[in-house]
């Protein structure tokens, strides 16, 4: 059974970090590319960033994260890593983690409807 479990969220002031965790369960993390999406009220979700399956590692990036935002894997823990430096109040969001268990099309990373499996999601608030 395919499972997709977040942590890391929290409330952090403006400027600070977050790390958010994403660990795998029922197939081989590596094999895949595992996306990050966020929804906050009101909004539709939105590709934050996506990591492609270990063959070659490929990392893709919303702009609006770019520079901020590190994806990373550990193969051996099942799981992947958001690193969210500098936050600003416009990063509240539910964050979710997602996998399609299929050969990653770069143009696709960030289409929602790519991926058919979910995590439940952890809540970012930054605020002062």
């Amino acid at each position: 059974q395919v499972q997709l479990v977040e942590s890391g969220g929290g409330l952090v002031q403006p400027g600070g970090s977050l790390r958010l965790s994403c660990a795998a369960s029922g197939f081989t993390l590596g094999y895949y590319a595992i996306a990050w999406f966020r929804q906050a009220p009101g909004k539709e979700r939105e590709g934050v960033s996506c990591i492609s399956s270990s063959d070659d590692n490929s990392t893709y990036y919303a702009d609006s994260v770019k520079g901020r935002f590190t994806s990373s894997r550990d193969n051996a823990k099942n799981s992947v890593y958001l690193q969210m430096n500098s936050l600003k109040p416009e990063d509240t969001a539910v964050y979710f983690c997602a996998t399609e268990l299929t050969v990653l099309i770069p143009s696709m990373w960030n289409n929602s409807e790519y991926y058919d499996y979910w995590g439940q999601g952890t809540q970012v608030t930054v605020s002062s």
